[in-house]
C-alpha cells in the first residue's frame, strides 16, 4: 500500500461550547490489523460512550462538574486510579481537629519589645500625706509613700475591720468556685434519698429570753455624758453612738471587746439625735439647740452642715426619722406641723399639721404612710404620696401621747402614753377603722413610755421610759406577753434608758443610758448579727 495512503490525518478542532475538547479521529478500517489494535478499539469506544453520556447531560451539571473535576474527559481516569489506589492508613483523633492544628504550627511566636521604659517598670508611689483619711492607715511616721498594691492592701484591711471580718457573700463565692464538683456530688445524692429537706424555723419562745450581758458597747470610748442615740449600722456589724458631749463613735461590734473604728466631734453640738441613713452612707445629726442638721458622708469622710432649708421656719431641728427606702426625712416641729423633706437633696417637699402638739412620727414599714401621735392622744395616718390624712383615731386610754412604732412586716403599730401603757393595733385596723380596739394593751410601766421599737423579725417589742430607773421591758409577739427574766433587778445596771435598737438580724439589743454606757446584750435564741 502505497504510504500516503496509511498515513492519518491531523484531527480537526471543533468550534462552540467546548473549544479545547478533542472530536475523535474518523477510524480507519485497516487500524486494527496491526497488534495494537484491539485496545485502541476499546478504548474509543469508552470514550464515544462518555461523549454521548456527556451530551445528554444538562449544561448547568456539565458546567457544575468542570467547576469540581476540571476537564471530564482528561481528569475521570485520573481520578478512577486514584480511588483504586493503595487506602491511606488513617491515624486515630488526638484531640485537636486538622485546622486547629494547623492553626498552633502557624502561630506566629510572641515578639520581644523593641524598647522598654524604665521608668514604666518602676512602681507608681502614693503620698499619704496629702489625704488626711490615708494618715489613718501609716502605721509609722516613715511612711510618707506607698505603693498602690500596699495601699490596696491596706484600704482592704480597714475595710474587714470596719465589716468585722471578711464579708459573708465573698466567702461564699469562694467556695462556690471551689466546689463545683462537690456540689455535683450533693445533687446525685439529693436525687438518690427521700426524706423532709426543708428544716421549720423555730419561732421565738414566749416568757424566757435567753440572753447574755456584753460588754457595754462603747467601752473603748468612755463617757459621763447622758447617751442620747445608739443605733446598729444596717449593712456592717457596727453600731452608733452619740452623746451629749458632742461627740459620735462608731464600734465594731463583737461582744468582747467591741474595737472603736472612729469618732467625730461637733464643737458646741450636744447631739439630740444620730441616725444612719437607708444604705448605711451616710449619718444625720441635730442637737438640742440649734437648726443646723449635719450630714456626715462616710465614703468621702466629709462632714455637711445644712445650716438653712429653704421653706422650713422652724427654729430648732430635734426630733426627726429616716425612711426605710431611703428617699425621705421627717422632721417634727412646732404647733403640730411636721415637714417632709427629700433624704437626696434635703429640701424640703410639704408640710402637715396635726391637731394640738406633735409628740412622735415615724414611717411605715413600706414608707408609704406616715404615722404621727399628737399630744391630745390622737394618732393621724398620712400617705405620703398624695400627703393626705387618710384616718384619725383616739388611742384607747390615752391623754397624752409620747411615742409610736410601726413593725416591720407592717402587722403593728405600737403607740407609748404619758400614763406608761403601750397599745399594740394592727395595721389594717389603724387604717380602715376610727375607733380601732388594741389587740393588747400593755401596763407593765408605770411612767411615760418615752422609747418604742420592734425588732427587725417582729417577735419583739422593746419599750422604756426615761423617767424611772429599770424601766424597760421586752414583750413577746404575737402573744403580748412581757419576758420574764429582763431586766434583772438585783444588778441594776441599766439606771435611766434613753435610747434603744436592735441589731439588723436580731443577735445583739443595745441601750443608752444617763450614765454614757451603752448597754450590750446578746440574744442567742438569733445566730447572726
Amino acid at each position: 500500500m502505497p504510504p500516503e495512503r496509511r498515513s492519518r490525518a491531523k484531527p480537526e478542532r471543533r468550534t462552540g461550547s467546548r473549544p479545547n475538547r478533542k472530536v475523535p479521529m474518523k477510524p480507519d478500517k485497516k487500524a486494527g490489523a496491526g497488534p495494537g489494535g484491539p485496545p485502541r478499539k476499546a478504548a474509543y469506544s469508552s470514550q464515544l460512550n462518555r461523549q454521548t453520556l456527556e451530551e445528554d447531560k444538562p449544561a448547568v451539571e456539565r458546567c457544575l462538574e468542570e467547576l469540581v473535576f476540571g476537564d471530564v474527559a482528561d481528569n475521570e481516569d485520573a481520578l478512577l486510579r486514584r480511588l483504586r489506589g493503595p487506602r491511606v492508613q488513617v491515624q486515630e483523633d488526638s484531640g485537636d481537629s486538622e485546622v486547629e492544628n494547623e492553626a498552633k504550627n502557624n502561630f506566629p511566636s510572641q515578639k520581644k519589645p523593641v524598647w522598654v521604659d524604665e521608668e514604666d517598670e518602676d512602681e507608681e508611689m502614693v503620698d499619704m500625706m496629702n489625704n488626711r483619711f490615708r494618715k489613718d492607715m501609716m502605721k509609722n511616721a516613715g511612711e510618707n509613700k506607698l505603693s498602690k498594691n500596699e495601699l490596696q492592701k491596706r484600704l482592704k484591711e480597714e475595710f474587714q475591720h470596719a465589716m468585722g471580718g471578711v464579708p459573708a457573700w465573698v466567702e461564699t463565692n469562694k467556695r462556690k468556685t471551689s466546689s463545683d464538683d462537690e456540689s455535683e456530688e450533693d445533687e446525685d445524692d439529693l436525687l438518690q434519698r427521700t426524706g423532709n429537706f426543708i428544716s421549720t424555723s423555730t419561732s421565738l419562745p414566749k416568757g424566757i429570753l435567753k440572753m447574755k450581758n456584753c460588754l457595754h458597747a462603747n467601752a473603748e470610748r468612755p463617757t459621763t455624758a447622758r447617751i442620747s442615740s445608739v443605733q446598729f449600722h444596717p449593712c456592717a456589724q457596727v453600731v452608733m453612738v452619740a452623746a451629749l458631749d458632742n461627740s459620735i463613735s462608731l464600734f465594731q461590734v463583737d461582744g468582747k471587746t467591741n474595737p472603736k473604728i472612729q469618732s467625730i466631734y461637733l464643737e458646741k453640738f450636744p447631739i439630740f439625735k444620730a441616725r444612719f441613713s437607708a444604705n448605711g452612707e451616710e449619718v444625720l445629726a441635730t442637737s438640742t439647740h440649734s437648726r443646723v442638721l449635719y450630714v456626715y458622708d462616710m465614703l468621702a469622710g466629709k462632714l455637711i452642715p445644712v445650716h438653712q432649708v429653704r421653706g422650713l421656719k422652724e427654729k430648732i431641728v430635734r426630733n426627726f426619722e429616716v425612711s426605710s427606702d431611703g428617699s425621705f426625712l421627717l422632721i417634727n416641729g412646732v404647733a403640730g406641723y411636721f415637714h417632709l423633706l427629700s433624704m437626696k437633696t434635703k429640701e424640703l417637699i410639704s408640710s402637715m399639721k396635726v391637731n394640738g402638739r406633735i409628740a412622735a412620727s415615724t414611717f411605715s414599714s413600706d414608707s408609704k404612710k406616715v404615722y404621727a401621735s399628737s399630744a391630745d392622744g390622737e394618732v393621724y395616718v398620712w400617705d405620703v404620696n398624695s400627703r393626705k390624712c387618710l384616718n384619725r383615731f383616739v388611742d384607747e386610754g390615752s391623754l397624752y401621747g409620747l411615742s409610736i412604732a410601726t413593725s416591720r412586716n407592717g402587722q403593728y403599730v405600737a403607740c407609748g402614753s404619758n400614763c406608761g401603757v403601750v397599745n399594740i393595733y394592727s395595721q389594717d385596723s389603724c387604717l380602715q377603722e376610727t375607733n380601732p380596739k388594741p389587740i393588747k394593751a400593755i401596763m407593765n410601766l408605770v411612767t411615760g413610755v418615752s422609747s418604742l421599737t420592734f425588732n427587725p423579725t417582729t417577735e419583739i417589742l422593746a419599750m422604756a421610759s426615761e423617767k424611772m430607773k429599770e424601766a424597760v421591758r421586752l414583750v413577746h409577739l404575737p402573744s403580748c406577753t412581757v419576758f420574764s427574766n429582763f431586766p434583772v433587778f438585783k444588778q441594776k445596771n441599766i439606771s435611766l434608758a434613753h435610747t434603744m435598737d436592735f441589731s439588723p438580724r436580731s443577735g445583739y439589743f443595745a441601750l443608752g443610758n444617763e450614765k454614757g454606757r451603752a448597754l450590750l446584750y446578746r440574744l442567742h435564741h438569733y445566730s447572726d448579727f
